[in-house]
This record gives C-alpha cells, structure tokens and sequence, in this order.
C-alpha cells in the first residue's frame, strides 16, 4: 500500500501579522503577590508578555469624557494595564469590533499589531500603563481610519 504524505513548514517569522483580528487579542492575568503591606505584580520578558518590552509609557490625568488612542499600528504590540482606576479599550480589525474593561492592575490587555484602538471612560485617577515592543516610531503609526482600513484591505490575501 503506497501512502503520499504533505508537510507543510511555514515559517512563522514571515508570516504577515499584520493580518490579525481582534480574536488574537486578549486579556492576561498576571501573578499577584499578596502581602500585609500591600500586593505585586510583575511583569517580564518573554514570560508574562510575548514580546521584548522595548518601552513603557503612561498615560494619566486624562479629563472627564475624553478619549486617547484612535490608531493602529504596523509591528508594535502593545500590553495595556489599568495601574489605577479604570477604562475602556475598543479594538477594531475592520471588521468586528471588541470593547474590554480595564479595572485591575492585575489584570493587562495584549494588543496585536495591525488592530485599531481606542481608549474611553477614564475614571477619575485613572493611570493606564502601556509596555510596548518597540521603541517610539513615527512611521509605525495609522492614524487616519479610512488610511487603517485600506491598509487592512491591502493585507488580504
């Protein structure tokens, strides 16, 4: 009896990411250490994030009913966490459309690239902190949403 096998090898490296969906993003719980004066949380490399943190950044004082983020970008992932208080994030692929309440600074949203995103509902206090993969890259950002669309559209295969 003759069998044909197919191996199929695909190379993840240069698989496009930039095709993700809004699926492919997700809540991550990281360890909390509990103790009388207080509770910890870490978060390292490769471990509790799938990237290499390159920068941090936070965002913070942002004034009753107004809204930062509206962008995507091209190879930057991102981990979001409410250090304090709490908001909302809307991630778009063009497609569907996902909204995740952040409320505990245990608790981190993974942003892929390629996938819009909105930051809203700031509660009074709130301190959003962001790890990135990348450092400061102008030319990584899509700021406009019809821009982000086309993009999207170009990546179909």
């Amino acid at each position: 009896m003759n069998k044909t096998i197919f191996v199929i090898t695909i190379n993840l490296n240069s698989y496009p990411v930039h095709n993700n969906s809004v699926f492919d993003c997700s809540i991550l719980e990281l360890d909390k250490h509990h103790a009388g004066k207080g509770n910890l949380s870490v978060v390292e490399n490769l471990k509790d994030v799938p990237f290499k943190v390159r920068r941090l950044y936070y965002l913070y004082d942002v004034p009753g009913g107004e809204s930062r983020g509206a962008h995507a970008h091209k190879k930057l992932y991102q981990f979001l966490v409410a250090a304090s208080g709490s908001f909302s994030v809307t991630l778009d692929d063009g497609r569907v459309k996902r909204t995740f309440l952040l409320n505990r600074p245990y608790q981190g949203l993974l942003i892929v690239p390629g996938i819009w995103r909105t930051l809203e509902d700031f509660s009074a206090g709130s301190v959003c902190l962001c790890l990135a993969s990348e450092l400061y890259d102008p030319e990584d950002y899509i700021r406009d949403y019809d821009t982000f669309l086309a993009y999207r559209k170009s990546l179909q295969v």
